[in-house]
């Protein structure tokens, strides 16, 4: 396919301080949080999934977003948005002036009912109200549809499925819905499949992406959808994530690795690769691991002198 279709400027959603987080066992301090949502505003990210209003009981790493969020020292510019799964918590996200909340309705029954409690037909129902009570206060609501190309208990899902989770949304008045790979095993041809059965519905502008990195796939997926023209990525710094109900799921896509490709294909971003990894490696020593994403490794080493992409070692190794 020509290459004509890809957008020369990408939109960077970073999910790290929810999606990233939210599976982490160890729980994360407050002031961690917030410390990581202002490093990523410094680096360029100008639009931050800060948290999530779930039920403590089942995500018990948001329990305390109310309170990050009264911490925060918002950035100029940038979008804050928190996941709102009832409409009941759409005032927790009015007081914590929020721009944006989302909904998330799941393309598969066993899913749906695993994550949200609820058929596909009562999430969307659930969502509507989300929404309707949002948009009435002035905040503006994102869609994602979980298990767009695989469900962890249904196998491969039917591209067409997910686009009519995408038009109802859409219907709703999300102004942008993210089609999600959450276990992470799609491949190129079944997100090209998904993103163009989705804008036969919807304008690719309102489209974005999401893939967990679990086969390793992320990055040749993102590209694949690039050059049908999305031009939203959700991704995650360090590579953080997985999912509480989607057994074996890894992370999502590391932001480093994204920002090193786009910049490789010329397309911008605004974000600042270096302070985004140093924000990564923060919330890493806070987590006590390394990070996943590849690029951060290298990035990690010339901080410590080894030899980056543009200074060739002494010997070569094939």
């Amino acid at each position: 396919m020509s290459q004509s279709a890809r957008p020369t400027r990408v939109k960077i959603v970073e999910l790290g301080p929810r999606d990233g987080l939210q599976n982490e066992k160890q729980l994360v301090s407050v002031a961690a949080k917030v410390a990581l949502i202002e490093a990523l505003a410094e680096a360029g990210c100008d639009a931050i999934e800060a948290g999530s209003f779930v039920s403590a009981r089942w995500v018990p790493q948001m329990a305390d977003t109310e309170e990050v969020l009264r911490r925060l020292h918002r950035h100029a510019g940038v979008s804050y948005l928190a996941l709102a799964p009832t409409a009941a918590q759409v005032a927790k996200a009015v007081d914590a002036g929020l721009d944006a909340v989302a909904v998330f309705p799941a393309a598969t029954e066993t899913f749906s009912r695993k994550n949200l409690n609820a058929s596909i037909d009562e999430a969307l129902r659930r969502s509507a109200d989300v929404a309707r009570v949002a948009l009435g206060a002035g905040l503006r609501v994102r869609g994602y549809v979980s298990c767009a190309i695989h469900c962890p208990f249904e196998g491969w899902v039917d591209p067409k499925i997910a686009a009519r989770l995408a038009a109802a949304l859409r219907d709703m008045g999300c102004y942008e819905v993210s089609l999600c790979d959450t276990t992470g095993a799609g491949t190129a041809d079944r997100a090209r499949a998904m993103v163009e059965e989705a804008a036969m519905i919807l304008p690719m502008e309102s489209i974005a992406v999401h893939f967990h990195d679990t086969y390793g796939q992320a990055l040749a997926n993102t590209a694949a959808c690039l050059d049908l023209g999305v031009a939203t990525i959700d991704s995650a710094v360090a590579g953080l994530g997985g999912c509480p109900f989607a057994p074996g799921a890894a992370g999502n896509l590391a932001t480093e690795d994204l920002l090193y490709m786009l910049d490789g294909l010329g397309i911008e971003t605004g974000i600042d690769i270096n302070k985004l990894a140093a924000a990564g490696r923060a919330i890493m020593r806070e987590l006590g691991r390394a990070s996943t994403s590849r690029v951060a490794t290298v990035l990690a080493g010339r901080q410590t002198g080894a030899p980056g992409p543009t200074e060739p070692a002494a010997a070569a190794t094939l």
